[in-house]
């Protein structure tokens, strides 16, 4: 079964050139496939690979705005449409200089998988711009706001695409696409998640991510007869994901250590600041190096001073790791200094952090924990699907009520991956278990609705 797997993907590196990113995903999941495909041969016979790396319908379209210079500006638009078998198309929108077709591609993908596994009938898809929010007045964000949906709303609906949030796209553009919707179509549906909490939005859907990402990796330390009580922790990123991720370590007795932006990280030896980081990233949307003038103790690194071909916020040491930030920001140096420094455990709180070479890495350690992001930061979109419940049956749930059913999923995520990696043979190997179990339900659904 492994020359299927090499067929394919020889086959997406001849068709998708220059898209590295989702070369590395489906390499990362067809390769942990091949148990499953050398034990069912009906995979191969219904061509599923071949359907499954390739999206259901990939839209691009152009969008223009006028700048408050009144200049007018131009840019991409995507909507990656990448499989509905089980469920209508979920995933967010990413508002980000670095977007192209490949990264969405890379997006979507996992999110198949990923939404499979929460238990949400939801299948998966992606979306965005290349354009930048930083800099931009809040006008010019909801001028381009408006423009994107007019060219995005013909292809979405709620039970067909269901858009959320993602980098860049936070409630402020959540508002200003939903309103635009709302005028075009004359509807007033759960069509967008990551809505404001007074029409319509979650509670706990901001801290979803990185609440999910500390779930997920305290079951899997309760599996080994560990915890994280007491436990050193460096996090990447000063976002969402970080912030939260903070958070509920601290709730469950750890000490987050470090964050981290574009432009440098903090290493706060008396634990991180929450209310500080909070009021910097969310309230000022400030810089981190702000931090330190407010806490003599931490240190500021910029990104200057990393060394070479690392990211400085995986010197510290620390006990365990939590990438939150990007893709491939964790790779084969980093995690072997993390190692070294006495980290036993990471989990992926952001969308493939992990190279595929820190991933063997982490894999070949027998005293090491890692929890993948499929598996890991699924918490964002699951809470999204609770929030799409809430739309249908036209209530909110308390904050407590959605938490506890975060943690409910995260818990029931890390079983299903860990009894799958038992029963092909690679107990806590959650890569293997997390891609064949999020992979099969999907399968299985598309053989079952014929060749479509």
């Amino acid at each position: 079964m492994s020359n299927y797997v090499n067929r394919i993907l020889d086959n997406l590196k001849r068709s998708c050139v220059g898209q590295d990113v989702f070369i590395q995903a489906a390499t990362e999941v067809l390769f942990s496939l091949k148990p499953l495909l050398d034990k069912e041969s009906k995979y191969e016979k219904h061509a599923i690979l071949e359907r499954i790396t390739i999206p259901e319908r990939a839209i691009s379209f152009r969008v223009t705005y006028v700048d408050d210079n009144g200049k007018v500006q131009v840019n991409n638009g995507y909507r990656v449409q990448f499989n509905s078998a089980i469920g209508p198309y979920k995933g967010g929108l990413r508002f980000h200089p670095s977007v192209d077709l490949g990264v969405l591609k890379f997006l979507g993908f996992e999110q198949i998988f990923k939404n499979s596994l929460t238990g949400v009938a939801i299948g998966g898809g992606k979306g965005g711009s290349d354009f930048d929010p930083k800099g931009k007045s809040d006008n010019e964000i909801m001028r381009f706001c408006q423009n994107f949906m007019t060219e995005l709303y013909r292809h979405i609906g709620n039970t067909t695409d269901v858009p959320a949030g993602d980098i860049g796209v936070g409630g402020r553009e959540i508002g200003y696409l939903f309103g635009q919707y709302k005028k075009l179509t004359g509807l007033y549906d759960g069509i967008l998640t990551g809505k404001g909490l007074n029409w319509g939005g979650s509670l706990a859907r901001t801290e979803a991510t990185g609440y999910g990402a500390v779930y997920f990796i305290d079951n899997m330390l309760k599996k080994a007869g560990l915890g994280l009580e007491g436990k050193k922790c460096a996090v990447s990123g000063s976002g969402n994901v970080a912030i939260y991720t903070v958070e509920k370590l601290a709730q469950l007795g750890a000490k987050a250590i470090t964050v981290s932006d574009s432009n440098g990280f903090i290493y706060d030896p008396d634990g991180i600041d929450l209310a500080l980081l909070k009021e910097l990233k969310e309230v000022k949307r400030a810089r981190l190096s702000e931090y330190v003038k407010s806490r003599p103790n931490a240190k500021y690194t910029p990104v200057s001073e990393y060394k070479p071909g690392t990211n400085g916020v995986w010197s510290v040491p620390c006990d365990g790791a939590f990438p939150s930030a990007t893709q491939n920001e964790l790779n084969l140096e980093d995690i072997k200094t993390l190692y070294a420094n006495g980290c036993r455990f990471v989990s992926e709180g952001a969308n493939m952090p992990s190279t595929l070479e820190a991933i063997e890495f982490m894999l070949s350690k027998k005293d090491f924990y890692f929890g993948p992001a499929k598996a890991a930061n699924a918490g964002g979109v699951a809470t999204s699907g609770l929030e799409m419940m809430q739309n249908a049956g036209m209530t909110s749930w308390s904050f407590d009520e959605v938490d506890s059913k975060l943690k409910g999923i995260m818990k029931h995520i890390f079983e299903l991956s860990y009894e799958t990696s038992v029963e092909f043979g690679e107990a806590g190997n959650l890569v293997l278990g997390s891609n064949i179990a999020g992979f099969r339900k999907v399968a299985d659904a598309m053989i079952d609705q014929g060749y479509v």
